[in-house]
């Protein structure tokens, strides 16, 4: 750790610290690219450098949360952050207490992003946006993106831990929109990502393809008939379902906010299949959500959200499980040191199980193969998500490609309904919003899953 910045932190700390019941500040420096095609334009060429922090103050129960761009600001607005906490404290201070730590969290590079010119990130997007619009003359348009991002966050809070991080990001985003008869337009995605190397995105075009393969594979598909049928997800869409549908609800923030779910979510309870495994894993390697520490210093782990089909464990900050008397989890995550921490995901996804693909969909005679996912919502227990595409299983066969897939139901029933699980499991990359903070960095993940009796809605 640089050691005049660090010891500026900590001498802040030592001088306020005993002001208020916690203190901490967390600064980031970070350094990023990006660059973007739409159909054969470049679009965009960024090169961003930045430093900010924040500053997160308790006092009686009552927060206060104070940015700032450079350290000379440091103390001012410290005095802000311990005047306001003050101001808005009526209560007591309860957080669950955590070990302190000092620790200097690397990143076990590759090959460095930042050792690639632009020029040459350049050319290896622009190869790629030109093998999907060459795929086919159906191919109308597309969209090509390319970040990577470089940061160090540093975190001293006032019961002793001193902390920083080094966390990189590359990813690179592939969509291809196509146009067949009678204007019906459908659209194939595909993105990598890396916490490590460059060379993860070398040689990748057949992955790439599978963008413009897909948007041109939905264009022949016709609108499923709707009505409540045995759906099978596939891996990337049965990790989103778990994600969206019960991972926000293992948010200890949303339910000790929520009566209704204390009531429905009280630990120890049965909630699903006694196959049904589900987990939140931030100590996976190298995947988006993998993390050493929090945003608050709290060590990352595994936690098993719903263990044998029993709800076993939720997710927290120090205040939430200081509150609701259980174990810090290590899931307060902010997008960058100007927001604050709050309850977060990580790893999200469901633990694979025992079945084969082929045994799964054996004895459907007719049902719906959902992949991936175009779009949804929740709310509370109820969902609905739009998969990007679809098959109709028959006679125990993936068959004919259909369109316009929308999926409904209340999670605690879908998740009784689960018939099978599959053998296979795969994690993903994505982008989570919550609180005005988006995109967060995550992963989705699970084996293909068979539910009977979905509400599926057609065109």
């Amino acid at each position: 750790m640089e050691g005049s910045l660090q010891e500026q932190l900590q001498g802040a700390i030592a001088v306020y610290g005993d002001r208020v019941d916690y203190l901490e500040v967390r600064f980031e420096q970070t350094e990023s690219t990006a660059i973007s095609f739409r159909g054969s334009r470049l679009d965009a060429v960024d090169r961003s450098f930045g430093a900010s922090g924040g500053i997160r103050a308790c006092h009686k129960g009552g927060w206060s949360f104070v940015t700032f761009n450079g350290l000379t600001e440091l103390h001012d607005r410290l005095e802000e952050a311990i005047s306001q906490a003050k101001l808005v404290g009526k209560d007591k201070t309860v957080l669950a207490s955590v070990e302190p730590v000092q620790d200097y969290v690397a990143v076990q590079l590759g090959r460095d992003p930042r050792g690639v010119s632009m020029a040459d990130k350049r050319q290896l997007m622009q190869e790629y946006n030109q093998l999907l619009l060459d795929y086919d003359s159906r191919i109308q348009t597309t969209m090509v993106g390319w970040r990577d991002r470089f940061g160090i966050t540093y975190f001293v809070n006032s019961t002793g831990t001193c902390l920083a991080q080094e966390r990189l990001d590359v990813s690179a985003r592939f969509g291809a929109i196509a146009r067949g008869e009678e204007g019906v337009v459908r659209q194939g995605f595909e993105s990598v990502h890396s916490r490590a190397d460059f060379d993860a995105f070398v040689g990748i075009e057949d992955r790439v393809l599978g963008a413009a393969k897909r948007a041109v594979g939905q264009l022949e598909a016709k609108p499923v008939k709707g009505g409540q049928h045995t759906v099978v997800l596939d891996p990337y869409l049965a990790g989103v379902f778990i994600h969206e549908a019960f991972g926000h609800l293992s948010e200890a923030d949303f339910v000790y906010e929520n009566p209704r779910m204390q009531e429905l979510l009280t630990l120890g309870k049965p909630l699903a299949i006694e196959q049904l495994n589900v987990v939140d894993d931030a100590t996976l390697s190298g995947l988006p959500g993998s993390l050493t520490y929090d945003d608050e210093g709290v060590p990352a782990q595994r936690k098993y959200l719903i263990k044998d089909g029993i709800l076993n464990q939720r997710l927290h900050s120090r205040e939430t499980a200081g509150k609701m008397q259980e174990a810090p989890t290590g899931n307060a995550r902010a997008i960058g040191a100007t927001y604050p921490p709050i309850v977060r995901m990580t790893n999200t996804g469901i633990e694979p199980g025992d079945c084969p693909f082929e045994t799964m969909i054996a004895d459907i005679d007719q049902g719906v193969y959902a992949v991936r996912m175009l779009g949804g919502q929740t709310n509370g227990e109820m969902f609905t998500f739009a998969a990007a595409e679809g098959y109709m299983i028959r006679n125990g066969k993936v068959a004919e490609p259909v369109s316009d897939i929308t999926l409904t139901g209340n999670v605690f029933q879908t998740l009784k309904d689960i018939e099978a699980i599959g053998d296979d499991a795969v994690y993903v990359n994505g982008g989570c919003g919550k609180g005005g903070q988006m995109p967060l960095a995550v992963s989705v993940g699970g084996p293909h899953v068979r539910i009977k009796d979905v509400v599926v809605g057609g065109r």
